[in-house]
């Protein structure tokens, strides 16, 4: 490309930013009368042509400009609104379209230093933000100050603790790694707080299949307790819909076990996802054979999950504490008693938790221990996992009703060995 087409394309993305940007905040003030506005389409596009300009007048007259530009523009704006407050009587009014202003500016000098697709990229995530003014207020509306301060303790302990603490073995065969375990006491509060946001602060009107698959994210284990117990209130014709959800809550997490191999040790990935995506295939089916069979629609039972914020430190320490424990117990155990004893000790803590010993094996893995029983044993606490959560279900629910269940589960758990045996 030459000069003068790589200048021309520097300079369109430049305008095409503050033009995104501007169609937004334009579409945002479209009531407003036309003196009345800080910026409209015409004054983000100028700003975003302006960056491109300044920035390709550098190699003429040096970096200096970009600041000078930049300083001008915020004391301009800054004039601007210390004006607006006395034309509005010193009435609250917020800065958004003066920071998406400088915003533009900065994207629209990235583009034009060769940047253009990452500062598109941007420029699309500021559209967004600002056109979910309604729906973040909304959310804010519903958060209590109690998951405010647990998510700030945690995240404040997370981000100062972690760097400091050390990242090598202690204890018996130094098989715990206090920067380890916390890193991955973050991680999986942070896969289920994904969920507990979603269920809590989404549309109330979301069907039991759907809000199965986002309880799944925080607690599979939850999402069973509650569907059983609302499925012992209906019919026995009519309970379908919740094993339904029962088996979408467990796929969910089996897709949490693939994520969290694929961080801590990805080359478990292989041959681990066949048995996975073979059970994961086979629950799909059965959920769908159950939807086709369910008698009523799901629209009118819409069962409540309850969760507690996982992002609560005592929450937090309890993991970290299971993890270690689990970690040195599957270290001891293979020492003690090789393969059997992590097939054993997989089967054992899949009853109470899958995510545990699975970043304990896959921890393992990386140092000493065989890949082949490492998937395995990853592998045997899934289906325990799975087993026990269709026993609470059949259990609460009661076992006449749920019978459909259990050969299911059977059938996928059955699906999930056979594949592994024959890799």
């Amino acid at each position: 490309m030459n000069s003068e087409l790589e200048i021309i394309w520097k300079l369109a993305a430049a305008l095409g930013i503050g033009l995104l940007i501007g169609i937004e905040r334009g579409w945002h003030g479209r009531e407003e009368d036309e003196g009345d506005r800080v910026a409209g389409i015409r004054t983000f596009s100028l700003v975003g042509l302006l960056g491109g300009i300044t920035t390709t007048l550098i190699p003429h007259t040096g970096e200096w400009i970009l600041g000078l530009a930049f300083l001008s523009l915020t004391a301009l704006l800054v004039t601007s609104y210390i004006f607006e407050l006395k034309i509005r009587d010193n009435e609250d009014i917020g800065i958004t379209t003066e920071i998406a202003l400088l915003l533009t500016f900065s994207l629209a000098a990235w583009a034009a230093m060769g940047y253009q697709l990452e500062a598109l990229g941007c420029a699309v995530a500021v559209i967004t933000i600002l056109s979910l003014k309604p729906v973040l207020h909304q959310w804010l509306k519903k958060i209590e100050v109690e998951e405010i301060y647990a998510g700030i303790k945690l995240l404040v302990i997370s981000v100062i603790l972690l760097p400091l603490l050390p990242n090598q073995g202690y204890g018996p065969w130094e098989s715990l790694n206090p920067y380890w375990i916390w890193w991955m006491v973050v991680l999986i509060s942070g896969l289920s707080f994904i969920g507990y946001i979603l269920l809590k602060y989404l549309d109330e009107s979301w069907g039991t299949l759907l809000t199965s698959i986002i309880g799944g994210l925080a607690s599979s284990t939850a999402v069973t307790i509650s569907l059983a117990d609302f499925a012992k209130q209906q019919k026995k014709t009519t309970i379908q819909i919740f094993i339904a959800g029962v088996l979408v809550a467990s796929s969910i997490m089996f897709i949490r076990v693939i994520i969290e191999v694929s961080i801590v040790n990805s080359s478990l990935l292989y041959p681990l996802w066949v048995p996975i995506a073979v059970m994961l295939v086979l629950s799909l089916i059965c959920v769908l054979w159950l939807w086709n069979q369910s008698a009523e629609n799901d629209s009118d039972m819409k069962p409540t999950i309850e969760l507690k914020n996982p992002l609560q430190l005592p929450t937090a320490l309890k993991f970290g504490a299971l993890l270690a424990l689990i970690l040195l117990l599957s270290t001891a155990l293979e020492k003690w008693f090789g393969n059997r004893g992590i097939y054993l000790l997989a089967l054992f803590s899949g009853l109470m938790d899958v995510d545990a010993i699975t970043l304990s094996i896959s921890q393992m893995a990386k140092q000493n221990l065989n890949s082949s029983v490492a998937v395995m044993g990853i592998l045997l606490a899934v289906i325990s996992n799975t087993l026990v959560k269709a026993g609470l279900f059949m259990f609460m629910a009661g076992v006449k009703k749920s019978r459909q269940l259990l050969w299911m589960i059977l059938i996928i758990c059955a699906g999930g060995i056979l594949s592994m045996l024959f890799i």
